[in-house]
């Protein structure tokens, strides 16, 4: 099996996104996060910051416990699948001035504030980092992203945050629960650069416990598809800064509260400016009075701007969101074929036989087509 080919399955805006693909395979053996400036050899930490591009695999299931944020370099891919690996009751993952990464099928949850500490960024360098906010997913100045069949809830900022310039992002199939400011999309109204900023959300398990930002969008051109949303303590998508907004085929399922039943939010805006930002719904289903207000002119550039993929009839997005979040058929992961290991001790890690005993199915929503892909769990 070639775990790799995940790459060749990334959608939306992120989807030129390659995370570690045509790398060595790096496994990591030791849960522990003892030192931030000097990472032992096997751990998640000494990984993600090598110089080359790196897939990163777990040998078993693990908690991952950070001390101090977790700072990727480019073309990496984390790849959670064959084991029960989290993210949690630590620091969490920071994507800062990089490019192509994947993060895939890993629990990211209860993540605290760090910082104010040395950390290192790469094999030669550390340095000083100042406070953390507590995002599970930090993404700052980061571009080619693809975040896909994760779990996410209760972390002390934000679930997934992206800002100050990042873009080409697809935050796809995961599972978002028990949080306040789940989504925050843009640094703030006076930061202008994130103009540039391109997110497809799709396919997305936005369940309980939710309140607000299903994303909160500044300046930038968002894509929101085929996602199902249960649910929402203040509103789900908002924004502020005239961001271009192109709701397709999400259902909304609004709750009992009669003070809840708006999808959307303009956020510190009088009515003569939101009614000219573009934010449009089509298709979308709307369930125990939920309802969108639209806004602006329509422009078709606008909205091409802000599309991505085609969406599928939101009839649908119960099926299509049923597995969202990490897979929970697993078996122990192993070493696949195709690509040679990157040697993390003394002793050189041998590649083991293709021999394989399970399968896991996977629905992909690729280029707008239903495809279903095997991908075979090595033992």
């Amino acid at each position: 099996m070639n775990r790799q080919r995940l790459a060749d399955c990334a959608i939306g805006f992120g989807r030129d996104a390659i995370g570690g693909k045509n790398g060595k395979y790096y496994e990591v053996t030791n849960s522990s996060d003892n030192d931030a400036v000097n990472p032992t050899p096997g751990t998640l930490r000494h990984a993600v910051i090598q110089d080359e591009p790196l897939w990163i695999i777990f040998k078993c299931d693990m908690v991952i416990q950070l001390k101090e944020e977790l700072l990727m370099k480019s073309f990496k891919t984390i790849d959670g699948r064959g084991a029960d690996v989290h993210i949690a009751h630590g620091a969490c993952i920071t994507i800062q001035n990089v490019t192509n990464i994947i993060i895939h099928g890993v629990s990211i949850h209860d993540c605290i504030q760090t910082g104010n500490a040395m950390v290192k960024d790469s094999p030669k360098h550390f340095s000083w980092r100042p406070l953390a906010y507590g995002d599970g997913i930090s993404i700052f100045g980061g571009r080619y992203i693809w975040i896909d069949h994760c779990s996410l809830s209760r972390c002390k900022h934000g679930l997934i945050d992206a800002i100050m310039g990042s873009t080409a992002i697809t935050i796809s199939n995961n599972h978002f629960t028990h949080h306040n400011m789940v989504m925050l999309l843009g640094h703030n109204d006076s930061y202008v650069q994130d103009v540039i900023m391109r997110v497809t959300i799709a396919f997305n398990y936005f369940g309980e416990g939710l309140v607000q930002a299903i994303p909160r969008c500044r300046h930038g051109h968002f894509h929101v598809v085929n996602n199902q949303y249960v649910h929402w303590g203040m509103y789900a998508i908002g924004g502020s800064a005239n961001p271009t907004i192109n709701s397709v085929g999400n259902r909304f399922i609004a709750s009992d509260d009669a003070n809840a039943k708006e999808v959307t939010k303009r956020i510190d805006a009088e009515d003569d400016k939101w009614f000219e930002w573009n934010w449009t719904s089509e298709g979308d289903l709307m369930r125990n009075g939920a309802y969108f207000i639209p806004s602006g002119a329509g422009a078709a550039d606008n909205y091409t701007l802000a599309s991505s993929l085609g969406a599928k009839p939101a009839s649908l997005v119960e099926t299509i969101t049923r597995d969202a979040g990490v897979l929970q058929d697993r078996t122990p992961s192993s070493k696949p074929n195709g690509n040679t290991y990157m040697s993390v001790s003394a002793t050189p890690v041998s590649i083991l036989s293709a021999s394989h005993s399970h399968q896991i199915i996977y629905f992909f929503m690729c280029t707008g087509c239903l495809v279903l892909t095997a991908l075979n769990v090595l033992r």
